[in-house]
């Protein structure tokens, strides 16, 4: 992924839990009746999206438990009997923003009206810092390269796919494209929403990503400067999934299911661990989630990225999400209590 933080881009991340990244983060175990409206959740939905990546998760721990969730009955009774809830991070309020999969309009070949490719990453980018994106959009530096993948009709939405990371791409007989994250010029994201912020343009609860966009389009000489805010520039590969129905890649290389995936710091949670989410704001949310991707700006133990699916729909409410609340990370039962040795 390339910021998403209230947007992304996908990176993949190991798959082990090298454990807590700040020594002296407070540590609780708790009970299933401290989690806020645990008993009213699907415990099955989150059970059939734990499977899809259980398998690639590491330790005889989770794989003991993979085994039996391919066989668990009820899937309440498997979480409450296997995992025990820890919470990381004390009473700090966690931050929860959205993300989704965009759809854009495109050709395999350029025209008129398709204009703005997507490109694959140039040899010269794939280590260490490259051009930023001033440059190599300004010094046409990746034109008549062979590295087009496709291009698209709208150089604002190819912007925002950058950021979350990954989409879809309908061409113009109906069938359908997707790309994935395939590589970054390793410049710092910066966001582009803060600094309208910043320059007094919008006050914080004002922006959402319909909102930037449409100022970019009203005001397309200073919305290119503003894009050029973010020296980030992301590159992608076409993603082969045979069913459009389903999900993007997360981190895991495994599709992603909307409002059940979250993107995680995974220097605190595991990627595959289930975790309980308790998001405030004006859509609240208290579901068990699966972690399963990660994010640029998603750092720290109470931080989470919810994944909405795809479409402006999903845009639309992904887009106006940044609430606070609490995350809870269930782990197995020895490995919960290895981290709160005490309990």
């Amino acid at each position: 992924m390339d910021g998403r933080g209230a947007i992304l881009g996908l990176c993949l991340a190991a798959l082990s839990w090298a454990g807590p990244a700040v020594s002296d983060e407070p540590v609780t175990l708790l009970s299933f009746s401290d989690l806020h409206g645990w008993s009213d959740d699907d415990h099955s939905a989150a059970l059939a999206v734990f499977r899809n990546t259980c398998a690639d998760m590491e330790g005889d721990d989770w794989q003991a438990l993979c085994a039996i969730a391919d066989t668990a009955p009820d899937a309440r009774t498997f979480f409450e009997l296997f995992f025990r809830p820890v919470l990381i991070g004390g009473d700090n309020l966690a931050l929860f923003t959205g993300y989704y999969e965009p759809e854009l309009n495109g050709s395999l070949r350029r025209t008129g009206v398709y204009r703005y490719p997507l490109y694959r990453t140039p040899p010269e980018a794939q280590s260490g810092v490259w051009r930023s994106r001033r440059e190599i959009e300004e010094g046409r530096l990746l034109e008549g390269r062979g590295l087009e993948i496709v291009w698209v009709d709208d150089p604002v939405e190819l912007f925002f796919l950058q950021i979350q990371g990954s989409g879809r791409v309908r061409l113009p007989d109906g069938s359908v494209i997707r790309v994935g994250y395939g590589g970054r010029n390793g410049h710092p994201y910066r966001s582009i929403g803060q600094e309208l912020v910043r320059r007094g343009v919008y006050q914080p609860h004002q922006v959402s990503a319909q909102v930037i966009q449409n100022w970019v389009r009203r005001n397309p000489s200073e919305g290119q400067e503003l894009l050029y805010h973010n020296p980030s520039y992301i590159f992608f590969r076409e993603v082969q999934i045979s069913d459009p129905s389903i999900g993007p890649l997360g981190a895991m290389n495994r599709s992603i299911t909307p409002l059940r995936s979250i993107a995680v710091d995974p220097a605190f949670t595991p990627l595959g661990a289930p975790v309980w989410i308790e998001k405030g704001g004006a859509g609240p949310m208290h579901r068990l989630m699966i972690a399963q991707d990660t994010g640029g700006v998603i750092l720290g133990p109470q931080r989470a990225d919810i994944f909405f699916g795809f479409g402006d729909a999903a845009g639309e409410a992904a887009g106006t999400i940044r609430d606070p609340g609490r995350m809870v990370v269930l782990l197995p039962i020895e490995l919960a209590h290895q981290r709160v040795p005490d309990a």
